[in-house]
């Protein structure tokens, strides 16, 4: 992987005797690390077998060990979780399952005592089916003022008895369900896009605003210091509903920048709106969840007065390729280029494979190895970091029993698909067998492997070589070398199968093999490598930090 030439190519650092500029503060979420909790799999306190917030208050030094900056908290509100907590029916108040109201006052006020903020997930598109709203609208008549917080309709054909369009669940079967009307005579349709249990909220109706804007500063006012948007491209709704077009690609789980059922234009209005709620809290942030591929599109989201960051999967959704994962980053840094927004990375969440195992095709050995290795290109990119609870002990998905499944996509499939929930086992962080000290109970709510001993952050922390130490030396890394500023990246000229680029102002560069044999470095002294140098040469399925 040759430097020589590839320095002429670029242009170099800016000069230090540049010209002063007067000095504005950078906001905090701009460069910052977050970390991703699934409560209900993070660490479970009262011994249910359910993680909860107490639990996650128990792990604070943990997470200030690991060096984070922000927690995320996938939902925590009341729900009678139809899909684990995206089905709300109280958005101003805690699920007794996860403690309750008080155990989010008292995670707040620990974790800001430990300089780390606390986000939570915000669900607009849908209530949960037991929401009073939706009750209220069961309970009234076709054309009330309750049936119009949601999409309600009258079905197709002679006698109502087909769905008002066409369009499809994301979990499966039809996005409409008929309802029994009091009289019990059969009745219209609601909308949902996910699962019935998850009624989508007419967007037109002044009032469903007016709720979120008294939901978002009930939070706010309470310490919390922005938001996660789900599902922020959906929302809003086309006028007059009509049917998708025949070659539409649809499917569980996915769609398409075309698809009728997201990407609406009315969609930047409800962000502006939100905006302008959260601009009364300079410090506090909103990221959205954004399944947009069209770059110009994508950028419409992280306009200044629209959401402050977005996320963009395509280096989550890459192959382990060099050109693939230079295409992908490339790409996220162009889509928000044009508006002046700020990148964001991420390799997993609560809906994606685990990268050890997306990684390793089978090779659960050589997927870590290359999971390893993206952190290091993950971290060494300007912009905002996202990790995935229990990425950094290099956990794989889990091929779980089908009695074990409880990802709503599995019965909605027909037994079909097997859903999400390899990805959401609970955390090992002690001890040689199942619950690993992730709770007292022997019954977890998914079970846990034996074969994560091997894994657990006790065992990790004990381990200089382990993915949590990597981890961790990373971030401390990234928050305390000066080769780490500015935001452009700068690429190098390198062999087939690897890549390489630089932080233009830091100088830092980043060097990646995706070969099989170990390749040449770029000159500079080696600060961090994902695997052990061989001979002087960086090892396949590596990545090194150099300055």
């Amino acid at each position: 992987m040759e430097s020589g030439s590839a320095a002429d190519e670029t242009t170099g650092p800016e000069s230090s005797d540049a010209p002063a500029v007067s000095a504005v503060e950078t906001p905090w979420w701009k460069s910052a690390i977050f970390y991703q909790i699934y409560p209900r799999s993070f660490a479970d306190s009262s011994g249910d077998g359910v993680g909860d917030l107490p639990g996650v208050v128990e792990k604070l030094g943990y997470l200030e060990l690991l060096g984070v900056d922000a927690l995320w908290l996938s939902p925590v509100m009341r729900s009678p979780m139809a899909d684990h907590g995206y089905d709300v029916s109280d958005p101003r108040d805690i699920d007794p399952l996860f403690g309750g109201i008080e155990a989010m006052d008292t995670l707040i006020e620990e974790a800001h005592a430990r300089s780390i903020r606390v986000t939570m997930d915000l669900v607009p598109n849908h209530t949960s089916d037991q929401h009073r709203w939706f009750v209220e609208a069961l309970a009234a008549a076709p054309g009330s003022a309750a049936r119009d917080r949601y999409i309600f309709r009258d079905g197709r054909g002679a006698d109502g008895g087909e769905p008002p369009n066409n369009w499809p669940s994301i979990f499966g079967g039809p996005a409409w369900t008929r309802i029994t009307e009091p009289d019990g005579s059969p009745g219209q349709w609601y909308m949902h896009i996910f699962a019935p249990e998850q009624p989508d909220l007419n967007w037109e109706n002044e009032e469903i605003f007016a709720d979120l804007q008294e939901t978002l500063r009930f939070w706010l006012d309470r310490g919390v210091d922005g938001f996660r948007i789900d599902v922020a491209h959906g929302m809003a709704k086309p006028e007059g509903l009509p049917d998708m077009d025949d070659d539409q690609r649809t499917g569980l789980l996915i769609n398409d920048d075309d698809d009728p059922r997201f990407n609406n234009p009315g969609v930047h209005a409800i962000h502006r709106r939100i905006r302008s709620v959260l601009d009364e809290y300079p410090d506090a942030v909103t990221v959205g969840e954004i399944w947009v591929r069209d770059n110009a599109r994508f950028a419409e989201y992280v306009r200044p007065d629209e959401l402050h960051l977005g996320f963009n999967f395509r280096l989550a959704e890459t192959d382990f390729d060099a050109d693939s994962i230079r295409s992908a980053i490339e790409n996220s840094l162009a889509a928000v280029e044009s508006v002046g927004g700020n990148p964001t990375w991420t390799l997993s969440n609560h809906d994606i494979e685990r990268e050890v195992t997306r990684y390793g095709n089978g090779d659960q050995s050589r997927g870590l190895a290359r999971a390893r290795a993206m952190i290091l290109v993950e971290l060494a990119l300007p912009g905002t970091v996202f990790l995935y609870n229990g990425s950094e002990l290099g956990l794989p998905n889990v091929d779980l029993p089908d009695e074990a499944l409880q990802d709503p996509v599995w019965e909605r499939s027909g037994h079909t698909e097997r859903g999400r929930d390899g990805c959401r086992v609970p955390l090992p962080w002690e001890g040689t067998e199942p619950p690993f000290g992730f709770s007292t109970a022997a019954e977890t709510w998914l079970p846990m492997p034996a074969q994560w001993s091997e894994l657990t952050a006790e065992r990790q922390l004990e381990d200089v070589d382990s993915t949590l130490s990597l981890y961790r030396m990373a971030i401390e890394l990234r928050k305390t070398r000066p080769e780490f500023r500015g935001t452009d990246i700068q690429w190098y000229g390198a062999p087939a199968g690897c890549l390489a680029f630089r932080r233009a102002l830091g100088r830092l560069t980043c060097a990646v093999n995706t070969t099989d044999e170990p390749v040449g470095l770029p000159e500079g002294e080696v600060l961090l490598a994902s695997a052990p140098l061989i001979d002087g040469m960086l090892a396949a399925d590596a990545a090194a930090w150099l300055v």
